[in-house]
């Protein structure tokens, strides 16, 4: 047990002695008596301090330097001070922090008139005049900086930079013996004083964050465990200070303080309890006993801020042990209700508060006090400020709270309300101790001085400091304010002393000296009324250093203040704040913009929570200030603004369009604001019109400054412009984010050309530093001048500050721009300030036209920069620039490149569309924008030989070396037809074979006398139409991915796409109008239309209607027919079996049922006997060639009547016939070609054209007898036409097929027995028409049928029926004919050469052209999928294919898989796009190019002449003798002037040709290709791995083998921005540091800062690698169903994925894989410490994977495998937690 001690002071003759118990020691006079520490001992002493008071005495006595180790907090400091008091020593004393210098310790040089002095630093005074040093915050202290004290310490031995030597005093006593004083001066010796001592203080590290002790220093101390009071003198120590306050409740307080500095609550991860800070806070609650404990300690001990969920528990329970738990009893103070002055007390104020509706009157020190008329004080904030109220009695405050919610506002309020003046010092992470206390600079004579920091003069002149950004310095550097804070006391750089108020009184009245003698010896009083308040971010729970983000709210700066909250406001507190300060904001508008915020705040889902920090308080203000101006804009609008959400993850955008729909805030595109006009005008009022909005055009002085740049308008710009221009009239600065190249500069100056503001530019970069942003030191004739930077002239002078690639420069170098925006002001480097409002010398004031636009690409991978809209993106009024829409962007190129084709342009916009988006998805990483296209619309404008394949390589060769990418590129530029990499070569046209010579066959006679004369009268009866419905149904929309065929060769099929259908389905039509297309399926029944070149594809399924049958037992069959103006866009279908008629609007997906004949049901045959009878069903039949005159018929094959629909009316005409028919052709509106079914007989029906409901009129049918031309021959029309057209040929192709010049009516027909035929007159001229026909060798119908094709195998017994399609159209325009034949029907051997085998084709078209008199066969590719229904399928058409011509000419097929195809036949057209192809590939034609230089000989041209033929025939070049030479004159040669003729001497390179130079050697890439092989067998070898398992293992490699390149582009891009390179300070070498640029002027050498990798913070934690688990579902169900669906494959897939792409990233990602299934829920497939090397050893994985599924129990563990993985992976600590 320790024995009591006491101190005495003995007053002898010999001199006054200090006794602390039996120890003594006798005391000196002090030199500079103003250096001895007053005021630190209080009246009564606790034993503990004597204790620790006596021990240091002993050290003292015995010469021992002390090191007081203990937990942060004042009490070493104060012992140590108390110490130095009692023995009247003089005391040096230095804040260590981390950019302490040598210079700091030992000697600073300063100038004076011209020359370097050294300044003897405070170890160096310490040690000569005897003085004690006091060390304080040595784990601050970087790691070489403190031993250069190591000899000091031991030896008391240091050597300077002066040359003078420190010598101990006994050596130097000894000397003094043999020498002279003299002597020993000269040779620079000094005395160090026997009275130095060095008292160290220190934090114990590892425990808390710092650098450990250097061994050797750590071993010339002696150390002293300086722990907190012992319970019982705290409890005394707290019982004199609250003597209102119950014995108990102090006891509680302190019991939970000492529990929380415990050892255990340390093992819990719980910082310190602050014990030192219940002395401040028993104050408050002696003023206020009625204050709830639990408050209280949230301000000495925010636990809800700092600590994860378990940390607030355990601290909860110690709350609830210690009957602490009475927040929710106690009421907190409501409100101020009044500051006013306090009369007696100078520099006071009496502050009433409400609690428990009780006033409370206390005193606080203030200046004269006012208050704000702009703040709207809402409860909470009004509760807030009355707490801040009481800690403001006692000592400093920090406020906490999220960005954008108010801190600022209410530290002004607060400031105001008691008068206080403000000094913003914002905080940034570089900032050094320097550049918070005091700063260098030069007198203008050239002298070194030290100008006072902001925080000094605050400090001095008694304001109110505000620290914005306490969270972003570094601890090392806040250190040095830990003194100053705990004592009021500070020691400056340059000697100077700050004291507390009282002390400074205390001493100045021992001394007996004028406050002008003091200041003589640097010593100046802290104003009384200095208050700190510090602003802060929360702390991020459990960060890591390593990430920007940090716990920063450590147990040493728990100390420092007294903590309170700025919890979010209530949603009717934020309508009131909203409401006041933006008085006309629409209420709806706003609840619904509170709503949403409030609902992402309240959420526990991080996305959400993310979202809501950019909707932070400031940010809802600016948007309701905006809407308040523009009540007509959407709410979601400037949501999606706010947020960026144009470059969210998808993950947050789709989170954030979700609460958007929750909220019911829709943001619907108007189509008014696309077609709106935004024109730009400038008026000659001076009024600037962009769109709907108008501002004044500015009258610049300087108009140099105003940007002029080229720039084209378009809509979408204009938008952003406009937008822009909104809040630019609301006096917001700008942020404008986007990818590269997407025009922000552009649109930026053409912004303030049209404003005619002038600019000043600054363009940021990685080192950029807060110095450079704001003043450029130099060194003129040995004196420092600061340069503005842009941005202080743009301030000065009213510019617009235009700050380009922001995203570069560290964040916290930008956010020195906060205090900037926000305030108005900011502190310079010279220290002047920026302020917003006149007043104080020294300033600059802000110009009122001072406007800041800052430029930045989005957040995120591929942009290498950092997150500046995360850090300051509410500062700022957000717009994101996007590339423009594809109109846009076309209407823009079109200006660049006038001359430039518009299908090329369409291309280019259209590929680098598709490129865009897949950037958007992440496919490729690098977002190609407008930037690049218009460079390349600029080189084809110039160069327009060149061609588009060639051009764009000057974009895509950055992309050429990296495989993967370069086939994406190359894919989707292919897809848009540009043909990269294709040779003009290589054109794949189908051979023309000769057609047989055209011949007249015979004649159609149209009742000729011979016939008997056959007319007959036609009855006809008209009904009205029974419409059922509508239905709607559903109208789906496909994405389109159309690919352009012509990319690698020329071919006759221009593009094709495929239809989604499932493979189960049968197409059974295709029809068009115009440009659409419409494809009938009838399994199910449904319909898909599209565009041929449309985005999408429309698709509408008409199960409902038409049920599906089963087994095939009825197989619909449908027939289209789309209908014209004015009812386009809506078709007719008609299934044949059942006639049922469907009329469709794909617009609106209303369906109606047209009911021809009246009666209801169709006579109800036995579905079993139609399609088990050998007889064919007869189906009805539709004609739809004037469909789009909106009329059709239908009749039913052998029957007798016709049915004529008027779709428009609404009518039936009925006609009946005499004859059964086997088919009709509409020849013409009111003609039609009837055939008779048995005989084939042909009639012409003629009726009038209009037939209406009163005038039946009358049909007639004329009979029509058919002669061959020689009688001999007989008729050889056995079959009737395939197709007959409708529409006459033009006279020229007519001309032009029969080889003769004729004009006459005429119609094309063709049949199975010849190619075409025309017969000339029909169906006008009554005189015999003449029928030409080009005949087949052949008859088609006598070949066998299909034999090939993809259902050969089914189609044999149910060959009998007659295919439903001919596939038979012709072109008149073309002059053409085509159909679709199945292979065996084409002359293969004649097609292709012998020793070629055909391709497998689907079918051939075959193409009769009437104009070159050839055929060609054009092979249509097989489809990838065919319908299992075969049988089906061989009712529907001979080939596997269907066919319909195109509005556009050309034809286009469907085969059996859905896949659709766009084909161009015309020979003309074909020509043309060839041509247009060539083109776009260019002219590499192989022949050498050849470099001329025109050089003006400045000789005449005399006569020329052929000039002498030299002998050798040696080259020549110039001159005027010798022919053959090339540049010179009057001689026959090259390339000069001049001569008479060209003459080659052959000195010209022989040239190889291209092909040949570009093809390498057979045996060259032979060897290539037989060492990669062997380097594989090697590699398999090695492995051991067989050949065949290296191909399974590959499969699944290949099909993820772009997923793994992409993974590994981000995780490489990851450890790339986490390796980057800081700047070193300090350092003797690399590039000069401009703070130091003084220091160099002295003559210092650590002056310069390099680049190198940053140890990691001192005490942070280990870089761990981060843990993944994946988990699989390895269950039975993934092996059954991996043949419907591949779901086990993908798994496989998956799972290589993951290990291939995290192969060598080990360091960073330990991962683990575990399978789950019936067998349970942890089934190990890779362990993380034996994670997969190799291909063999990844494979087994797969296998195993395989395997199990395989051969497992059924069974589901699903959620019980992610329960256990979720838990498995919450045990992992540290940095392995995901985040």
């Amino acid at each position: 047990m320790w024995r009591t001690h006491e101190v005495k002071l003995l007053n002898t003759s010999a001199g006054d002695t200090v006794m602390i118990g039996e120890i003594s020691y006798k005391l000196k006079t002090p030199r500079n008596p103003e250096l001895v520490p007053v005021k630190h001992i209080s009246d009564s002493l606790p034993q503990t301090v004597v204790q620790h008071l006596r021990w240091i005495m002993q050290k003292d006595l015995l010469g021992q330097d002390v090191f007081l180790i203990g937990p942060p907090g004042p009490l070493r400091r104060s012992i140590a001070m108390q110490y130095l008091e009692l023995t009247k020593r003089e005391v040096e004393y230095v804040a260590l922090s981390r950019d302490t210098t040598e210079t700091d310790l030992k000697q600073r040089r300063e100038i004076r008139s011209g020359t370097a002095f050294y300044i003897d630093q405070c170890a160096v005074r310490a040690a000569t005049q005897g003085r004690v040093l006091v060390l304080e915050g040595l784990e601050k202290a970087e790691r070489n900086v403190l031993p250069v004290l190591n000899n000091l310490l031991e030896n008391r031995e240091m050597q300077l930079e002066d040359g003078r030597f420190l010598m101990s005093s006994e050596r130097y006593d000894k000397l003094l013996q043999e020498h002279t004083k003299e002597e020993l001066d000269s040779w620079k010796i000094v005395r160090v004083s026997e009275n130095f001592r060095v008292i160290a203080l220190g934090l114990p590290v590892p425990k808390y964050k710092g650098n450990p002790l250097d061994p050797p220093l750590r071993s010339r101390f002696q150390a002293r465990d300086v722990y907190y009071l012992p319970f019982k003198d705290q409890l005394e120590l707290l019982y004199t200070i609250g003597p209102n306050i119950a014995a108990e409740r102090v006891s509680q307080l302190l019991s939970l303080a000492t529990t929380l500095c415990s050892q255990e609550s340390a093992s819990l991860g719980l910082p310190d309890f602050p014990v030192d800070n219940l002395l401040p806070a028993l104050h408050v609650l002696n003023a206020f006993p009625m204050l709830s404990s639990q408050q209280l300690i949230q301000r000495l001990y925010p636990y809800n801020s700092i600590l994860g969920k378990d940390g607030r528990t355990a601290v909860e329970g110690v709350l609830g042990r210690f009957e602490l738990l009475d927040g929710l009893r106690q009421p907190a103070p409501s409100a101020i209700l009044s500051v006013s002055r306090t009369k007696d007390l100078e520099g006071h104020a009496d502050v009433s508060l409400c609690v428990a509706d009780k006033e409370i009157t206390f005193q606080v020190p203030t200046r004269p006090p006012n208050s704000s008329p702009t703040f709207i004080s809402t409860p909470s904030h009004a509760q807030l400020m009355a707490e801040m109220m009481q800690s403001h009695m006692v000592k400093d405050i920090c406020l906490i709270g999220a960005k954008g919610c108010g801190k600022s506002v209410i530290a002004r309020e607060f400031a105001e309300m008691l008068g206080y003046s403000i000094e913003p010092l914002m905080l940034y992470q570089d900032m050094t101790a320097r550049d918070l206390l005091q700063q260098r600079y030069t007198l203008p004579n050239g002298d070194t001085a030290w100008r006072p920091s902001p925080l000094v003069t605050a400090a001095l002149e008694g304001k109110l400091l505000l620290l914005d950004g306490i969270h972003r310095v570094n601890l090392g550097t806040l250190a040095v304010l830990s003194r100053l804070l705990h004592d009021r006391e500070l020691d400056l750089y340059d000697g100077t002393r700050l004291l507390r108020w009282d002390r400074y009184q205390t001493l100045k009245e021992q001394l007996q000296l004028s406050d002008q003698q003091l200041q003589e010896r640097s010593i100046f009083p802290i104003h009384p009324s200095f208050r700190v308040l510090a602003l802060a971010e929360p702390p991020v729970v459990g960060a890591s250093s390593s990430r920007g983000q940090q716990q920063w709210l450590g147990p040493e700066l728990l100390t420092m203040f007294l903590y309170h909250t700025v919890s979010p406001m209530a949603r009717a507190e934020e309508m009131d704040l909203i409401q006041g300060l933006t008085r006309g904001v629409p209420k709806e508008a706003a609840e619904q913009l509170l709503h949403l915020t409030h609902s992402l705040r309240e959420t526990n889902d991080p996305t959400a929570q993310s979202l809501a920090s950019s909707l932070s308080t400031r940010q809802l203000l600016r948007i309701c200030r905006r809407l308040s101006q523009y009540p007509e804009e959407s709410v979601a609008h400037a949501v999606n603004k706010a947020c960026l959400s144009r470059f969210l993850p998808s993950l947050a955008r789709a989170s954030l369009q979700k609460s958007l729909a929750n909220c019911s805030l829709q943001d619907t595109p108007d189509s008014a604001e696309l077609s709106r006009d935004f024109s730009c005008k400038s008026q000659s009022d001076g009024m600037l019109t962009i769109g709907n909005v108008s501002a004044p055009v500015y009258s610049a002085a300087e108009k140099m400054k105003v940007p002029d740049v080229l720039f084209y308008d378009n809509p979408q710009h204009m938008m952003v412009m406009e937008d822009m221009l909104k809040d630019f009239l609301l006096g917001e600065h700008l942020l404008l984010v986007g990818n590269q190249g997407v025009g922000k500069n552009k649109i930026v100056d053409r912004f303030l050309h049209l404003l005619n503001r002038p600019r000043e530019y600054l363009q940021l970069h990685r080192d950029t530093t807060v110095q450079t942003l704001t003043l450029q030191p130099s060194v003129r004739d040995g004196i420092i001048m600061y340069e503005d930077s842009p941005l202080v002239k743009a301030v000065k002078l009213g510019y617009i500050l235009l700050i380009d690639e922001a995203d570069k420069a560290p964040t916290n170098v930008t956010c020195i721009l906060k205090t900037l925006v926000e305030s108005g002001e900011m502190i310079l480097a010279d220290g002047r300030r920026i302020i917003s409002a006149e007043g104080r010398p020294n300033t600059i004031v802000m110009h009122p036209d001072f406007r800041m636009l800052v430029l930045a690409n989005r957040p995120g991978f591929p942009f290498l920069g950092n997150d500046f809209f995360g850090a300051l993106g509410d500062i700022f009024s957000c717009h994101a620039v996007d590339n423009p829409k594809p109109q846009a962007e076309l209407a823009m190129l079109k200006q660049y490149g006038p001359d430039v084709p518009d299908s090329t342009l369409q291309k280019l916009v259209a590929a680098f569309g598709d490129l865009r988006s897949m950037a958007d998805q992440g496919t490729i990483t690098y977002p190609y924008s407008t930037r690049e296209v218009v460079n390349i619309v600029k080189h084809l404008q110039k160069f327009p030989g060149e061609g588009l394949a060639n051009v764009v390589r000057n974009v895509f060769d950055f992309d050429s070396y990296n495989k993967d990418t370069r086939e994406v590129l190359i894919e989707a530029l292919h897809k848009h037809g540009i043909p990269i990499g294709a040779k003009p070569s290589s054109v794949k046209l189908a051979k023309e074979l000769p057609l047989p010579e055209v011949k007249m066959t015979g004649y159609w006679t149209i009742n000729q006398v011979g016939n008997a004369r056959r007319k007959l009268l036609c009855p006809t009866e008209t009904r009205s139409i029974d419409v059922k419905g509508p239905v709607f149904l559903r109208v789906q929309g496909y994405p389109c991915s159309r690919q352009e065929s012509r990319a690698l060769s020329f071919s006759e099929e221009k593009a094709h796409w495929q239809i989604p259908m499932n493979e189960v389905n049968i197409i059974c039509d295709v029809a068009t109008k115009d440009d659409v297309l419409y494809v009938a399926t009838c399994n199910p029944v449904s319909l898909y239309s599209m565009k041929e070149r449309g985005e999408t594809i429309q698709y509408m399924e008409l199960y409902d209607v038409f049920p599906r049958t089963i087994s095939g037992v009825w197989q619909p069959f449908v027939t289209i027919a789309p209908l014209g103006s004015p009812l386009d866009g809506q078709v007719v279908l008609h299934e044949e079996q059942s006639n049922t008629v469907l009329h469709l609007d794909m617009v609106t997906g209303a369906v109606r049922r047209l009911l021809l004949s009246p009666e209801t049901d169709p006579p109800a045959t036995k579905a079993s006997s139609w399609w088990s009878s050998k007889e064919q069903q007869r189906g009805h039949k539709m004609c739809h060639d004037f469909a789009h005159k909106n009329w059709l018929l239908f009749y039913k094959e052998d029957g007798n009547q016709l049915e004529v629909l008027d779709v428009l009316e609404g009518r039936v005409h009925a006609i009946s016939l005499p004859v059964n028919l086997k088919s009709v052709h509409l020849v013409a509106e009111d003609r039609w070609l009837l055939l008779e079914s048995n005989t084939n007989k042909k009639f012409l029906l003629t009726k009038p054209m209009n037939m209406t409901a009163g005038d039946s009129g009358v049909c007639q049918l004329h009979a029509i007898s058919e002669d061959a031309v020689s009688s001999g021959h007989g008729v050889d029309e056995v079959f009737g036409p395939q197709m007959l057209s409708c529409e006459q040929l033009p006279n020229e192709n007519l001309s032009a097929a029969l080889d003769q010049k004729i004009v006459s009516p005429n119609r094309i027909l063709a049949d199975s027995g010849s190619f075409a035929r025309v017969v000339v007159g029909f169906p006008d001229l009554v005189s015999p028409n003449e029928v030409y026909s080009f005949k087949r060798p052949v008859d088609l119908s006598v070949m066998k049928g299909a034999e090939s094709g993809a259902h050969t195998l089914l189609r044999g017994g149910l060959r009998s029926s007659v295919v439903k399609r001919d596939n038979c159209v012709s072109l008149l325009s073309a002059n053409q004919v085509v159909r679709a034949l199945p292979p065996s029907k084409v002359p293969l051997r004649e097609v292709y050469p012998k020793d070629v085998t055909p391709p497998m084709t689907a079918a051939y078209l075959e193409v009769t052209d009437l104009n070159s008199k050839k055929v060609k066969y054009i092979p249509v590719p097989r489809s990838v999928t065919v319908s299992p229904y075969t049988g089906w399928l061989s009712k529907v058409s001979e080939s596997d294919v269907l066919m319909a011509a195109l509005g556009s000419g050309g034809v286009v097929t469907v085969d059996m898989g859905g896949y659709v195809r766009l084909w161009e036949t015309g020979s003309d057209t074909l020509q043309r796009s060839l041509m247009e192809w060539r083109n776009m590939i260019g002219s590499e034609d192989g022949r050498p190019l050849q470099i001329t230089i025109q050089r003006d000989s400045n000789l005449d041209v005399t006569a020329p002449k052929h000039g002498k033929t030299d002998p050798t025939n040696a080259p020549h070049v110039g001159g005027n003798q010798w022919a053959g030479g090339t540049g010179g004159r009057d001689t026959a040669g090259l390339g000069g002037k001049g001569g008479p003729y060209r003459l080659d001497a052959g000195h010209k390179v022989h040239q190889v040709s291209q092909a040949e130079k570009d093809a390498v050697p057979e045996e060259v890439r032979k060897a290539a290709r037989e060492m990669g092989e062997k380097a594989f067998k090697e590699r398999l070898k090695e492995i051991d791995m067989s050949e065949y398992d290296a191909a399974t293992y590959e499969r699944f490699s290949n099909a993820v083998r772009r997923q793994v390149q992409s993974l590994r582009i981000i995780l490489d891009s990851l450890q790339a921005k986490g390796k980057e390179r800081q700047w070193l300070k300090n350092q003797a070498l690399g590039e000069l540091d401009d703070a130091k640029i003084i220091d160099g002027l002295t003559g210092e050498k650590a002056i310069y800062k390099r680049r190198g990798e940053l140890d990691p913070e001192p005490g942070s934690a280990q870089q761990k690698p981060k843990r993944l688990r994946v988990l699989v579902d390895v269950s039975g169900s993934m092996y059954r169903f991996n043949g419907v669906d591949g779901r086990l494959e993908r798994s496989m897939e998956a799972v290589c994925m993951v290990m291939e792409a995290l192969e060598s990233y080990e360091h960073r990602f330990k991962y683990d894989i575990v399978g789950h299934s019936g067998d349970g829920y942890d089934i190990e497939l890779v362990r993380a410490d034996k994670i997969p090397k190799n291909n063999k050893q990844r494979l087994k994985v797969i296998k195993n994977m395989h395997a199990h599924s395989q051969f497992c129990m059924s069974g589901d563990y699903t959620l019980e495998g992610t329960d256990a993985s979720v838990k498995e992976r919450i045990r992992m600590t540290g940095s392995e937690k995901i985040r």
